[in-house]
């Protein structure tokens, strides 16, 4: 069993809703109330308190990809809609972040193309959206709107506002009710600065997810896991402008050396690893949303975050998502 460790915190984690089903307006099969937390993870017994979630990361143009993800998941990969389904009804997931890395193509400006995705994903999945939109400043303001508008009435999760680009993302998300990421540089203090920011021209608390941004286990997540864990601390103390739910990516756990140069038929099981572990310790650092590539990541997750919930700790997960003994 867990123990019901405060350590006199005199704060909690706000909460915010990601996901519409019909009787809330939208189509999902289900929402999530994410946040609430009133202690350190995993040391809750309140059986209110949840696991973390695990979101699948895909794309609209696989050009853009993980080579390991996309030799894994085959033909999948050209297929979006197709792509989400499965991540729901074979994989698992709690949720499906979309790229739109098509947008990255040189001068980029087919807005209507994006919309048209988007719908087909909502169509296939019932799972609540995270969707990523465009990287280029130049067409920030006509894709989110496109995603906000496209998305309305599903509560979705924007990505990713940041300290010089954020005006575009706030506005899609307070015009059609949407919540967004709102990503700085590994550092605390940038953090709360850029969600006083959101709060000023209007997004409420609520409708705020923190990125503190994620490296890769070995290539500086010990920086990222310090600065997770001291967000979680202030907001714990009692500081509202670090009190939001936080997400974790870290995307970098399937390109670094020693996945790339593992040996052919280590290279997928190496690549599941670190992006397993690095998810693992976001989770403990206070993640509450922990975001993956590669399929089988994502049973891997779900199954370690149960063990640990039902008292029995830690354990080695194949990658099958059985516990060794």
């Amino acid at each position: 069993m867990g123990h019901n460790l405060t350590f006199g915190w005199s704060g909690k984690i706000g909460r915010i809703t990601l996901g519409a089903t019909r009787a809330e307006g939208g189509t999902r099969k289900k929402s999530y109330s994410i946040g609430g937390g009133t202690t350190l993870p995993f040391l809750e017994s309140d059986p209110s308190s949840a696991a973390p979630l695990v979101a699948l990361e895909i794309c609209d143009d696989p050009e853009y990809w993980s080579p390991i993800v996309k030799n894994y998941c085959g033909n999948l990969v050209e297929n979006t809609a197709s792509w989400a389904q499965t991540a729901e009804k074979i994989y698992g997931a709690d949720l499906i972040r979309l790229y739109l890395t098509s947008t990255r193509q040189r001068n980029f400006s087919d807005i209507a193309s994006l919309g048209k995705t988007i719908e087909s994903v909502l169509r296939s999945t019932e799972l609540p959206l995270i969707i990523e939109g465009s990287n280029e400043p130049r067409i920030d303001s006509e894709v989110f709107q496109m995603c906000g508008e496209t998305a309305q009435g599903e509560r979705i999760l924007l990505g990713t506002a940041e300290a010089d680009r954020y005006r575009s993302i706030a506005a899609a998300a307070l015009a059609y009710n949407h919540s967004v990421i709102a990503q700085s540089p590994i550092d605390v203090n940038l953090a709360k600065q850029l969600n006083i920011l959101l709060r000023e021209i209007g997004l409420p608390r609520d409708h705020i997810v923190i990125d503190p941004y994620t490296g890769a286990l070995g290539y500086g997540f010990e920086y990222s896991f310090s600065a997770m864990e001291r967000i979680r601390f202030s907001a714990l103390k009692g500081d509202a402008d670090l009190s939001m739910p936080m997400i974790s990516s870290a995307i970098d756990s399937l390109a670094i050396k020693e996945v790339r140069e593992a040996e052919p038929s280590l290279q997928d099981s190496m690549a599941v690893q670190w992006e397993f572990y690095t998810g693992m310790a976001a989770a403990v650092a206070g993640a509450e949303i922990i975001c993956v590539r590669h399929p089988k990541t994502v049973i891997m997750l779900k199954n370690a975050f149960e063990s640990i919930r039902n008292g029995a700790g830690f354990q080695e997960v194949k990658q099958d998502g059985t516990q060794g003994a």
